[in-house]
């Protein structure tokens, strides 16, 4: 399959972001918190936030996904 890398860049991209979500959730309010000791200086916000943005770099998800509809369905272009 031509798009195997881009099938994989958005999954994992997409992974990623419902794990860092599950977390957040799972953390409540205290997952927000951005200094400090106890959340090791916003570690698990700073990721959560770092996640939303690796779905946009190096390709965005919704190109990703036009890449592999292409590819599918056999479109010039592709």
């Amino acid at each position: 399959m031509a798009a195997f890398s881009s099938v994989l860049k958005y999954y994992g991209a997409e992974l990623n972001k419902r794990r860092y979500e599950l977390l957040m959730s799972a953390g409540g309010t205290d997952a927000l918190e951005w200094e400090g000791a106890r959340s090791q200086e916003g570690a698990l916000a700073r990721a959560w936030l770092r996640t939303k943005a690796n779905s946009i770099e190096g390709g965005t998800s919704e190109v990703q996904l036009n890449i592999v509809a292409k590819r599918l369905l056999g479109l010039p272009g592709a």
